[in-house]
Protein backbone atom coordinates (compact mmCIF):
# COMPACT_ATOMS: atom_id res chain seq x y z
CA UNK A 1 0.00 0.00 0.00
CA UNK A 2 1.30 3.48 -0.79
CA UNK A 3 2.59 5.65 2.01
CA UNK A 4 0.45 8.65 1.12
CA UNK A 5 -2.77 6.72 1.01
CA UNK A 6 -5.06 6.94 3.98
CA UNK A 7 -7.10 3.76 3.99
CA UNK A 8 -8.36 2.49 7.30
CA UNK A 9 -7.59 -1.06 8.25
CA UNK A 10 -9.97 -3.07 10.41
CA UNK A 11 -9.24 -5.32 13.35
CA UNK A 12 -11.88 -7.81 14.48
CA UNK A 13 -12.18 -8.29 18.21
CA UNK A 14 -15.01 -10.39 19.65
CA UNK A 15 -17.29 -9.57 16.75
CA UNK A 16 -16.58 -5.77 16.71
CA UNK A 17 -14.74 -3.93 13.97
CA UNK A 18 -12.15 -1.22 14.77
CA UNK A 19 -9.66 0.69 12.62
CA UNK A 20 -6.03 -0.27 13.17
CA UNK A 21 -3.38 2.45 12.94
CA UNK A 22 0.25 1.47 12.31
CA UNK A 23 2.88 3.62 13.99
CA UNK A 24 6.63 3.64 13.54
CA UNK A 25 9.58 5.73 14.70
CA UNK A 26 10.07 7.83 11.60
CA UNK A 27 8.67 8.42 8.17
CA UNK A 28 11.73 7.08 6.45
CA UNK A 29 11.89 3.83 8.29
CA UNK A 30 10.75 0.89 6.23
CA UNK A 31 8.50 -1.56 7.95
CA UNK A 32 10.16 -4.62 9.25
CA UNK A 33 9.21 -7.64 11.22
CA UNK A 34 8.46 -6.86 14.85
CA UNK A 35 8.58 -3.03 14.33
CA UNK A 36 4.85 -2.37 14.26
CA UNK A 37 2.65 -1.02 17.03
CA UNK A 38 -1.03 -1.75 16.93
CA UNK A 39 -3.38 0.86 18.32
CA UNK A 40 -7.01 0.02 18.74
CA UNK A 41 -9.37 2.96 18.56
CA UNK A 42 -13.06 2.94 19.16
CA UNK A 43 -14.04 5.28 16.33
CA UNK A 44 -12.75 6.45 12.99
CA UNK A 45 -12.25 10.01 14.28
CA UNK A 46 -9.77 8.78 16.86
CA UNK A 47 -7.28 8.18 14.16
CA UNK A 48 -7.50 11.69 12.68
CA UNK A 49 -4.39 12.89 14.49
CA UNK A 50 -2.07 10.26 13.10
CA UNK A 51 0.63 11.23 10.66
CA UNK A 52 -0.53 10.75 7.05
CA UNK A 53 3.01 9.79 6.13
CA UNK A 54 2.83 6.71 8.25
CA UNK A 55 2.39 3.49 6.34
CA UNK A 56 -0.73 1.50 6.99
CA UNK A 57 -1.14 -2.20 6.70
CA UNK A 58 -3.86 -4.80 6.94
CA UNK A 59 -3.75 -6.98 10.02
CA UNK A 60 -5.15 -10.50 9.63
CA UNK A 61 -6.13 -11.93 12.95
CA UNK A 62 -6.54 -15.72 13.32
CA UNK A 63 -8.25 -17.04 16.39
CA UNK A 64 -10.04 -20.28 17.31
CA UNK A 65 -13.81 -20.26 17.56
CA UNK A 66 -15.96 -22.19 20.02
CA UNK A 67 -15.77 -25.37 18.00
CA UNK A 68 -11.99 -25.48 18.03
CA UNK A 69 -11.70 -24.35 14.41
CA UNK A 70 -9.70 -21.33 13.14
CA UNK A 71 -11.08 -18.62 10.93
CA UNK A 72 -9.55 -15.64 9.18
CA UNK A 73 -10.90 -12.10 9.39
CA UNK A 74 -9.79 -10.18 6.31
CA UNK A 75 -10.07 -6.53 5.38
CA UNK A 76 -13.59 -5.90 4.12
CA UNK A 77 -14.82 -2.91 2.16
CA UNK A 78 -18.17 -2.53 3.92
CA UNK A 79 -19.91 -3.55 7.12
CA UNK A 80 -22.21 -6.11 5.52
CA UNK A 81 -19.24 -8.08 4.20
CA UNK A 82 -17.71 -7.97 7.64
CA UNK A 83 -20.84 -9.37 9.27
CA UNK A 84 -20.99 -12.19 6.74
CA UNK A 85 -17.38 -13.18 7.39
CA UNK A 86 -18.03 -13.45 11.12
CA UNK A 87 -20.86 -15.98 10.71
CA UNK A 88 -19.30 -19.30 11.55
CA UNK A 89 -22.47 -21.16 12.50
CA UNK A 90 -23.40 -24.29 10.61
CA UNK A 91 -26.90 -25.69 10.28
CA UNK A 92 -26.70 -29.44 10.36
CA UNK A 93 -29.87 -31.48 10.43
CA UNK A 94 -29.77 -34.84 12.23
CA UNK A 95 -29.22 -37.81 10.00
CA UNK A 96 -31.97 -40.42 10.46
CA UNK A 97 -30.85 -43.88 11.52
CA UNK A 98 -30.52 -46.42 8.76
CA UNK A 99 -33.34 -48.99 8.40
CA UNK A 100 -32.77 -52.33 10.05
CA UNK A 101 -31.09 -54.99 7.90
CA UNK A 102 -32.87 -58.27 8.56
CA UNK A 103 -33.05 -61.54 6.68
CA UNK A 104 -36.06 -63.85 6.54
CA UNK A 105 -34.25 -66.26 8.85
CA UNK A 106 -33.49 -63.60 11.47
CA UNK A 107 -37.07 -62.31 11.37
CA UNK A 108 -38.48 -65.82 11.76
CA UNK A 109 -36.04 -66.70 14.53
CA UNK A 110 -36.92 -63.61 16.55
CA UNK A 111 -40.68 -63.93 16.00
CA UNK A 112 -40.99 -67.70 16.53
CA UNK A 113 -40.54 -67.93 20.29
CA UNK A 114 -42.80 -64.96 21.18
CA UNK A 115 -45.36 -66.24 18.66
CA UNK A 116 -45.48 -69.69 20.27
CA UNK A 117 -45.55 -68.14 23.74
CA UNK A 118 -48.44 -65.89 22.74
CA UNK A 119 -50.23 -68.82 21.11
CA UNK A 120 -50.05 -70.93 24.23
CA UNK A 121 -51.35 -67.93 26.14
CA UNK A 122 -54.41 -67.85 23.88
CA UNK A 123 -54.83 -71.60 24.32
CA UNK A 124 -54.87 -71.11 28.09
CA UNK A 125 -57.37 -68.27 27.67
CA UNK A 126 -59.57 -70.52 25.54
CA UNK A 127 -59.47 -73.24 28.16
CA UNK A 128 -60.46 -70.72 30.84
CA UNK A 129 -63.38 -69.46 28.73
CA UNK A 130 -64.43 -73.03 28.00
CA UNK A 131 -64.54 -73.68 31.74
CA UNK A 132 -66.21 -70.48 32.98
CA UNK A 133 -68.94 -70.52 30.33
CA UNK A 134 -70.74 -73.00 32.59
CA UNK A 135 -70.57 -70.71 35.62
CA UNK A 136 -73.87 -69.35 36.87
CA UNK A 137 -73.02 -65.73 36.16
CA UNK A 138 -72.18 -66.50 32.53
CA UNK A 139 -75.42 -68.44 32.09
CA UNK A 140 -77.64 -65.84 33.76
CA UNK A 141 -75.90 -62.76 32.32
CA UNK A 142 -75.06 -63.96 28.83
CA UNK A 143 -74.10 -60.41 27.82
CA UNK A 144 -70.75 -61.11 29.49
CA UNK A 145 -69.80 -63.03 26.35
CA UNK A 146 -70.23 -59.81 24.36
CA UNK A 147 -67.54 -58.27 26.57
CA UNK A 148 -65.06 -61.07 25.86
CA UNK A 149 -63.84 -60.04 22.37
CA UNK A 150 -64.02 -56.34 23.28
CA UNK A 151 -61.89 -56.76 26.41
CA UNK A 152 -59.54 -59.25 24.79
CA UNK A 153 -59.23 -56.73 21.95
CA UNK A 154 -57.88 -54.16 24.40
CA UNK A 155 -54.50 -55.84 24.07
CA UNK A 156 -54.56 -54.67 20.45
CA UNK A 157 -56.20 -51.34 21.17
CA UNK A 158 -53.94 -50.40 24.06
CA UNK A 159 -51.09 -52.77 24.91
CA UNK A 160 -50.00 -53.58 21.36
CA UNK A 161 -50.32 -49.92 20.41
CA UNK A 162 -48.20 -49.08 23.45
CA UNK A 163 -45.65 -51.70 22.40
CA UNK A 164 -45.57 -50.31 18.85
CA UNK A 165 -45.06 -46.72 20.08
CA UNK A 166 -42.30 -47.67 22.49
CA UNK A 167 -40.60 -49.96 19.93
CA UNK A 168 -40.48 -47.14 17.40
CA UNK A 169 -39.22 -44.70 20.04
CA UNK A 170 -36.49 -47.16 21.09
CA UNK A 171 -35.40 -47.85 17.49
CA UNK A 172 -35.12 -44.17 16.52
CA UNK A 173 -33.23 -43.24 19.70
CA UNK A 174 -35.92 -41.50 21.76
CA UNK A 175 -35.30 -43.72 24.80
CA UNK A 176 -31.51 -43.59 24.91
CA UNK A 177 -31.27 -41.37 28.01
CA UNK A 178 -32.79 -42.12 31.39
CA UNK A 179 -34.87 -38.93 31.35
CA UNK A 180 -36.37 -39.69 27.93
CA UNK A 181 -37.06 -43.29 28.93
CA UNK A 182 -38.88 -42.40 32.14
CA UNK A 183 -40.91 -39.68 30.43
CA UNK A 184 -42.04 -42.18 27.80
CA UNK A 185 -42.84 -44.80 30.42
CA UNK A 186 -44.86 -42.59 32.76
CA UNK A 187 -46.72 -40.80 30.00
CA UNK A 188 -47.68 -43.98 28.17
CA UNK A 189 -48.73 -45.85 31.32
CA UNK A 190 -51.00 -42.97 32.33
CA UNK A 191 -52.38 -42.76 28.81
CA UNK A 192 -53.39 -46.42 28.58
CA UNK A 193 -55.03 -46.27 32.02
CA UNK A 194 -57.24 -43.42 30.83
CA UNK A 195 -58.06 -45.24 27.61
CA UNK A 196 -58.69 -48.55 29.41
CA UNK A 197 -61.15 -46.98 31.84
CA UNK A 198 -63.09 -45.14 29.13
CA UNK A 199 -63.08 -48.02 26.64
CA UNK A 200 -64.05 -50.53 29.33
CA UNK A 201 -67.00 -48.35 30.29
CA UNK A 202 -68.09 -47.95 26.67
CA UNK A 203 -67.75 -51.70 26.07
CA UNK A 204 -70.12 -52.37 28.95
CA UNK A 205 -72.65 -49.93 27.47
CA UNK A 206 -72.39 -51.71 24.12
CA UNK A 207 -72.93 -55.07 25.83
CA UNK A 208 -75.99 -53.73 27.66
CA UNK A 209 -77.45 -52.37 24.41
CA UNK A 210 -76.74 -55.54 22.39
CA UNK A 211 -78.33 -57.63 25.16
CA UNK A 212 -81.28 -55.30 25.69
CA UNK A 213 -82.41 -54.99 22.04
CA UNK A 214 -83.07 -58.74 21.37
CA UNK A 215 -84.71 -59.37 24.75
CA UNK A 216 -86.56 -56.06 24.99
CA UNK A 217 -85.95 -55.88 28.74
CA UNK A 218 -83.49 -53.73 30.69
CA UNK A 219 -82.08 -55.19 33.91
CA UNK A 220 -80.29 -52.69 36.14
CA UNK A 221 -78.37 -55.27 38.16
CA UNK A 222 -77.02 -56.81 34.96
CA UNK A 223 -75.96 -53.39 33.69
CA UNK A 224 -74.10 -52.59 36.93
CA UNK A 225 -72.36 -55.96 36.89
CA UNK A 226 -71.28 -55.51 33.26
CA UNK A 227 -70.02 -51.97 33.88
CA UNK A 228 -67.98 -52.82 36.98
CA UNK A 229 -66.58 -56.03 35.50
CA UNK A 230 -65.57 -54.33 32.26
CA UNK A 231 -63.96 -51.25 33.83
CA UNK A 232 -62.07 -53.17 36.52
CA UNK A 233 -60.86 -55.84 34.09
CA UNK A 234 -59.69 -53.30 31.53
CA UNK A 235 -57.89 -51.17 34.13
CA UNK A 236 -56.02 -53.93 35.96
CA UNK A 237 -55.14 -55.89 32.82
CA UNK A 238 -53.82 -52.79 31.05
CA UNK A 239 -51.67 -51.82 34.03
CA UNK A 240 -50.11 -55.28 34.35
CA UNK A 241 -49.54 -55.74 30.62
CA UNK A 242 -48.19 -52.21 30.25
CA UNK A 243 -45.52 -52.89 32.86
CA UNK A 244 -44.64 -56.17 31.13
CA UNK A 245 -44.34 -54.38 27.78
CA UNK A 246 -41.98 -51.77 29.15
CA UNK A 247 -39.71 -54.43 30.63
CA UNK A 248 -39.70 -56.44 27.39
CA UNK A 249 -38.79 -53.45 25.21
CA UNK A 250 -35.99 -52.27 27.50
CA UNK A 251 -34.57 -55.80 27.80
CA UNK A 252 -34.77 -56.47 24.05
CA UNK A 253 -32.82 -53.31 23.26
CA UNK A 254 -30.12 -54.29 25.74
CA UNK A 255 -29.62 -57.72 24.15
CA UNK A 256 -29.77 -56.41 20.56
CA UNK A 257 -33.20 -57.77 19.51
CA UNK A 258 -35.62 -55.68 17.47
CA UNK A 259 -38.52 -54.88 19.86
CA UNK A 260 -40.98 -54.88 16.96
CA UNK A 261 -40.48 -58.63 16.57
CA UNK A 262 -41.06 -59.60 20.20
CA UNK A 263 -43.00 -56.90 22.05
CA UNK A 264 -46.44 -57.24 20.51
CA UNK A 265 -46.58 -61.09 20.66
CA UNK A 266 -45.51 -61.05 24.29
CA UNK A 267 -48.19 -58.41 24.95
CA UNK A 268 -50.73 -61.04 23.96
CA UNK A 269 -49.04 -64.06 25.56
CA UNK A 270 -50.53 -63.36 28.98
CA UNK A 271 -53.04 -60.72 27.91
CA UNK A 272 -55.94 -63.00 27.05
CA UNK A 273 -55.38 -65.23 30.06
CA UNK A 274 -55.12 -62.32 32.53
CA UNK A 275 -58.12 -60.53 31.02
CA UNK A 276 -60.42 -63.57 31.06
CA UNK A 277 -59.36 -64.58 34.57
CA UNK A 278 -60.04 -61.06 35.86
CA UNK A 279 -63.38 -60.86 34.03
CA UNK A 280 -64.55 -64.19 35.42
CA UNK A 281 -63.37 -63.46 38.96
CA UNK A 282 -64.82 -59.95 39.18
CA UNK A 283 -68.10 -60.98 37.55
CA UNK A 284 -68.46 -63.86 39.98
CA UNK A 285 -68.46 -61.55 43.01
CA UNK A 286 -71.22 -58.98 42.49
CA UNK A 287 -71.14 -57.46 45.99
CA UNK A 288 -68.23 -55.07 45.35
CA UNK A 289 -69.15 -54.16 41.79
CA UNK A 290 -70.47 -50.62 42.38
CA UNK A 291 -67.51 -49.69 44.58
CA UNK A 292 -65.04 -51.09 42.04
CA UNK A 293 -66.57 -49.08 39.22
CA UNK A 294 -66.58 -45.82 41.21
CA UNK A 295 -62.99 -46.30 42.42
CA UNK A 296 -61.43 -46.82 38.99
CA UNK A 297 -63.45 -44.04 37.37
CA UNK A 298 -62.35 -41.65 40.15
CA UNK A 299 -58.70 -42.30 39.29
CA UNK A 300 -59.14 -41.13 35.70
CA UNK A 301 -58.39 -37.39 36.31
CA UNK A 302 -55.05 -38.30 37.90
CA UNK A 303 -53.97 -40.29 34.84
CA UNK A 304 -55.12 -37.46 32.57
CA UNK A 305 -52.92 -34.95 34.41
CA UNK A 306 -49.87 -37.22 34.16
CA UNK A 307 -50.40 -37.97 30.46
CA UNK A 308 -50.80 -34.27 29.64
CA UNK A 309 -47.34 -33.44 30.97
CA UNK A 310 -45.56 -35.55 28.31
CA UNK A 311 -45.69 -34.05 24.78
CA UNK A 312 -45.70 -37.43 23.01
CA UNK A 313 -48.69 -38.71 24.98
CA UNK A 314 -50.51 -35.39 25.22
CA UNK A 315 -51.23 -35.49 21.50
CA UNK A 316 -52.53 -39.08 21.66
CA UNK A 317 -54.63 -38.18 24.70
CA UNK A 318 -56.63 -35.77 22.55
CA UNK A 319 -56.50 -37.41 19.12
CA UNK A 320 -56.18 -41.16 19.82
CA UNK A 321 -59.76 -41.95 20.83
CA UNK A 322 -61.26 -42.61 17.44
CA UNK A 323 -59.39 -45.85 16.64
CA UNK A 324 -59.82 -47.47 20.07
CA UNK A 325 -63.53 -46.65 20.29
CA UNK A 326 -64.27 -47.82 16.73
CA UNK A 327 -62.16 -50.93 17.32
CA UNK A 328 -64.12 -51.64 20.50
CA UNK A 329 -67.38 -51.38 18.56
CA UNK A 330 -66.11 -53.76 15.87
CA UNK A 331 -64.96 -56.28 18.48
CA UNK A 332 -68.33 -56.03 20.22
CA UNK A 333 -70.01 -57.18 17.01
CA UNK A 334 -67.77 -60.25 17.16
CA UNK A 335 -68.83 -60.65 20.78
CA UNK A 336 -72.47 -60.61 19.72
CA UNK A 337 -71.71 -63.50 17.33
CA UNK A 338 -70.01 -65.37 20.17
CA UNK A 339 -72.94 -64.73 22.50
CA UNK A 340 -75.42 -66.18 20.00
CA UNK A 341 -73.36 -69.27 19.18
CA UNK A 342 -71.57 -70.33 22.37
CA UNK A 343 -74.69 -71.88 23.94
CA UNK A 344 -75.67 -73.79 20.78
CA UNK A 345 -74.81 -77.51 20.98
CA UNK A 346 -73.93 -77.48 17.27
CA UNK A 347 -71.22 -74.88 18.01
CA UNK A 348 -69.45 -76.76 20.78
CA UNK A 349 -65.87 -75.54 20.73
CA UNK A 350 -66.57 -71.88 19.91
CA UNK A 351 -65.53 -70.83 23.42
CA UNK A 352 -62.13 -72.57 23.34
CA UNK A 353 -61.19 -71.86 19.72
CA UNK A 354 -62.28 -68.20 19.48
CA UNK A 355 -59.44 -66.75 21.62
CA UNK A 356 -56.92 -68.88 19.71
CA UNK A 357 -57.88 -67.97 16.15
CA UNK A 358 -58.34 -64.30 17.05
CA UNK A 359 -55.23 -64.10 19.19
CA UNK A 360 -52.87 -65.66 16.64
CA UNK A 361 -54.09 -63.38 13.85
CA UNK A 362 -53.91 -60.30 16.07
CA UNK A 363 -50.36 -61.11 17.16
CA UNK A 364 -49.06 -61.57 13.62
CA UNK A 365 -50.72 -58.50 12.12
CA UNK A 366 -49.59 -56.35 15.05
CA UNK A 367 -45.98 -57.41 14.41
CA UNK A 368 -46.31 -56.48 10.73
CA UNK A 369 -47.97 -53.13 11.39
CA UNK A 370 -45.37 -52.23 14.00
CA UNK A 371 -42.53 -53.16 11.66
CA UNK A 372 -43.90 -51.12 8.73
CA UNK A 373 -44.45 -48.11 10.99
CA UNK A 374 -40.89 -48.33 12.34
CA UNK A 375 -39.60 -48.68 8.76
CA UNK A 376 -41.30 -45.43 7.76
CA UNK A 377 -40.05 -43.61 10.85
CA UNK A 378 -36.46 -44.78 10.31
CA UNK A 379 -36.44 -43.76 6.64
CA UNK A 380 -36.44 -40.14 7.74
CA UNK A 381 -39.80 -39.40 6.11
CA UNK A 382 -42.06 -36.81 7.67
CA UNK A 383 -45.54 -38.00 8.61
CA UNK A 384 -47.74 -36.97 5.72
CA UNK A 385 -44.99 -37.56 3.14
CA UNK A 386 -45.66 -40.75 1.14
CA UNK A 387 -42.93 -43.37 0.93
CA UNK A 388 -41.37 -43.02 -2.56
CA UNK A 389 -40.30 -46.68 -2.49
CA UNK A 390 -43.87 -47.97 -2.12
CA UNK A 391 -46.32 -48.45 -4.94
CA UNK A 392 -49.26 -46.09 -5.29
CA UNK A 393 -51.65 -49.03 -5.58
CA UNK A 394 -50.76 -51.72 -3.06
CA UNK A 395 -51.83 -55.17 -4.23
CA UNK A 396 -51.68 -58.57 -2.51
CA UNK A 397 -48.85 -59.53 -4.89
CA UNK A 398 -46.75 -56.54 -3.82
CA UNK A 399 -47.52 -57.28 -0.15
CA UNK A 400 -46.44 -60.93 -0.20
CA UNK A 401 -44.10 -61.24 -3.21
CA UNK A 402 -42.20 -57.94 -3.18
CA UNK A 403 -38.46 -57.68 -2.66
CA UNK A 404 -38.56 -55.28 0.30
CA UNK A 405 -38.09 -56.11 3.95
CA UNK A 406 -41.81 -55.61 4.68
CA UNK A 407 -42.81 -58.19 2.05
CA UNK A 408 -40.19 -60.53 3.45
CA UNK A 409 -41.65 -60.25 6.95
CA UNK A 410 -45.20 -60.73 5.56
CA UNK A 411 -44.15 -64.04 3.99
CA UNK A 412 -42.47 -65.19 7.20
CA UNK A 413 -45.49 -64.32 9.34
CA UNK A 414 -47.94 -65.99 6.94
CA UNK A 415 -45.90 -69.19 6.89
CA UNK A 416 -46.13 -69.41 10.68
CA UNK A 417 -49.94 -69.64 10.65
CA UNK A 418 -50.53 -73.28 9.67
CA UNK A 419 -47.81 -74.97 11.77
CA UNK A 420 -48.61 -72.74 14.72
CA UNK A 421 -52.32 -73.56 14.68
CA UNK A 422 -51.57 -77.27 14.32
CA UNK A 423 -49.48 -77.12 17.49
CA UNK A 424 -52.22 -75.22 19.34
CA UNK A 425 -54.98 -77.56 18.14
CA UNK A 426 -52.96 -80.57 19.27
CA UNK A 427 -52.45 -78.92 22.67
CA UNK A 428 -56.19 -78.26 23.07
CA UNK A 429 -57.02 -81.81 22.04
CA UNK A 430 -54.46 -83.24 24.48
CA UNK A 431 -56.06 -81.23 27.30
CA UNK A 432 -59.51 -82.47 26.21
CA UNK A 433 -60.87 -79.00 25.69
CA UNK A 434 -63.50 -77.75 23.32
CA UNK A 435 -66.11 -80.53 23.71
CA UNK A 436 -65.50 -81.49 20.09
CA UNK A 437 -63.53 -84.06 18.15
CA UNK A 438 -60.69 -82.82 15.96
CA UNK A 439 -61.45 -84.58 12.70
CA UNK A 440 -59.48 -84.02 9.53
CA UNK A 441 -62.48 -82.19 8.02
CA UNK A 442 -62.65 -79.78 10.97
CA UNK A 443 -58.89 -79.16 10.90
CA UNK A 444 -59.00 -78.45 7.15
CA UNK A 445 -61.84 -75.92 7.51
CA UNK A 446 -60.23 -74.37 10.58
CA UNK A 447 -56.84 -73.91 8.87
CA UNK A 448 -58.50 -72.49 5.75
CA UNK A 449 -60.35 -69.94 7.88
CA UNK A 450 -57.16 -69.02 9.80
CA UNK A 451 -55.05 -68.64 6.64
CA UNK A 452 -57.67 -66.51 4.93
CA UNK A 453 -58.03 -64.36 8.04
CA UNK A 454 -54.29 -63.68 8.35
CA UNK A 455 -53.86 -63.11 4.60
CA UNK A 456 -56.54 -60.43 4.63
CA UNK A 457 -55.11 -58.79 7.73
CA UNK A 458 -51.50 -58.68 6.46
CA UNK A 459 -52.64 -57.08 3.22
CA UNK A 460 -54.78 -54.57 5.11
CA UNK A 461 -51.83 -53.79 7.38
CA UNK A 462 -49.61 -52.95 4.40
CA UNK A 463 -52.28 -50.75 2.84
CA UNK A 464 -53.55 -49.15 6.05
CA UNK A 465 -50.16 -48.15 7.51
CA UNK A 466 -49.06 -46.57 4.22
CA UNK A 467 -52.43 -44.83 3.84
CA UNK A 468 -52.37 -43.42 7.36
CA UNK A 469 -48.78 -42.26 7.03
CA UNK A 470 -49.54 -40.39 3.82
CA UNK A 471 -52.43 -38.58 5.52
CA UNK A 472 -50.50 -37.38 8.54
CA UNK A 473 -51.62 -40.02 11.06
CA UNK A 474 -49.02 -41.89 13.09
CA UNK A 475 -49.63 -45.62 12.39
CA UNK A 476 -48.31 -46.53 15.84
CA UNK A 477 -51.39 -44.89 17.35
CA UNK A 478 -54.05 -45.70 14.76
CA UNK A 479 -53.41 -48.89 12.77
CA UNK A 480 -53.17 -51.73 15.31
CA UNK A 481 -56.57 -51.13 17.01
CA UNK A 482 -58.37 -51.32 13.66
CA UNK A 483 -56.43 -54.38 12.51
CA UNK A 484 -56.84 -56.42 15.69
CA UNK A 485 -60.55 -55.53 15.91
CA UNK A 486 -61.05 -56.63 12.31
CA UNK A 487 -59.14 -59.79 13.17
CA UNK A 488 -61.57 -60.50 16.03
CA UNK A 489 -64.57 -59.96 13.77
CA UNK A 490 -63.17 -62.04 10.90
CA UNK A 491 -61.95 -64.82 13.18
CA UNK A 492 -65.22 -65.16 15.08
CA UNK A 493 -67.25 -64.97 11.87
CA UNK A 494 -65.09 -67.47 9.97
CA UNK A 495 -65.08 -69.87 12.94
CA UNK A 496 -68.86 -69.68 13.23
CA UNK A 497 -69.09 -70.33 9.48
CA UNK A 498 -66.89 -73.41 9.87
CA UNK A 499 -69.19 -74.82 12.55
CA UNK A 500 -72.23 -74.01 10.39
CA UNK A 501 -70.74 -75.92 7.46
CA UNK A 502 -69.85 -78.87 9.67
CA UNK A 503 -73.33 -78.95 11.20
CA UNK A 504 -74.91 -78.89 7.72
CA UNK A 505 -72.59 -81.71 6.72
CA UNK A 506 -73.72 -83.81 9.70
CA UNK A 507 -77.36 -83.14 8.92
CA UNK A 508 -76.77 -84.12 5.28
CA UNK A 509 -75.05 -87.36 6.29
CA UNK A 510 -77.79 -88.35 8.72
CA UNK A 511 -80.54 -87.85 6.18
Amino acid sequence: MKKDSVAPAYHHSNGSVHPVILSESGPDVQPGAGEYELKEVTAFTDGAEHDPERPEMVVIDCRPNAKGQREEDALLENASQSNESDDTSTDQSPVPPAPLKETSFSIGLQVLFPFLLAGFGTVAAGMVLDMVQHWQVFQEVTEVFILVPALLGLKGNLEMTLASRLSTAANIGHMDTAKEMWNMIMGNLALIQVQATVVGFLASIAAVIFGWIPEGEFKLNHAVLLCASSVATAFIASLLLGLIMIGVIIASRKVGINPDNVATPIAASLGDLITLALLAGISYNDYVNPLVCVFFVALTPIWVLIARKIPSTKEVLYSGWEPVIIAMAISSVGGLILDKTVSNPNFAGMAVFTPVINGVAGNLVAVQASRISTYLHMNGLAIGEPDPASQKCITPCSTFFGSGVNSRSARVLFLLVAPGHLVFLYTINSMQGGHTTLTSIFIAFYLAAALLQVMILLYLADWMVQWMWGRGMDPDNFSIPYLTALGDLLGTGFLALCFHILSFRLIFLTV
